[in-house]
């Protein structure tokens, strides 16, 4: 009789203790996975905002190209987990010297968890930035690359 006692004792605070363990760890675990694929599909957002960048910016250099805009809708996902995403980017020299290449770092935030993915591509000197903003449910999610009379080539988010 007294080994039943202590079977409970011992074993009934460990059964109530796993009611709420297990649901509190799986839901933990839960969480972490989450917000990896978020973080994951949001730098494979940026990366694909990189690479576009880059081409335009490669296509738009050529000497035999003549000054004109180029837009481009980027084939991305307007949701991630039900969320829009914004993007910004930034312009910024890689040296001291005028003709140094030029590194453009894009940053993407999921809207509300607030997790970001970073990208950066290295761009010629004759590049500049215009200040925008990229939202990934608008009608005016594109990228927009203008080539100018004297070479430069100026991008920005939107229209």
């Amino acid at each position: 009789m007294a080994h039943v006692t202590i079977e409970y004792v011992i074993m009934l605070p460990l059964l109530v203790l796993q009611i709420f363990l297990f649901p509190l760890t799986a839901s933990w675990l839960m969480d972490i996975w989450v917000n990896s694929r978020d973080s994951l599909a949001l730098k494979d957002c940026a990366s694909h905002l990189g690479s576009t960048m880059l081409q335009l910016y490669s296509t738009l250099n050529h000497a035999t190209v003549s000054a004109g805009t180029v837009t481009y809708t980027p084939e991305l996902p307007p949701f991630i987990e039900n969320h829009p995403y914004t993007g910004t980017a930034n312009l910024s020299s890689s040296g001291t010297d005028p003709n140094a290449s030029k590194i453009l770092t894009i940053t993407l935030t999921l809207s509300i968890t607030q997790i970001a993915a970073d990208a950066t591509v290295t761009l010629g000197p004759n590049v500049s930035w215009q200040s925008s903003t990229f939202i990934s449910n608008s009608t005016d999610a594109i990228v927009t690359a203008q080539k100018r009379a004297d070479g430069t080539i100026s991008l920005k988010f939107g229209g």
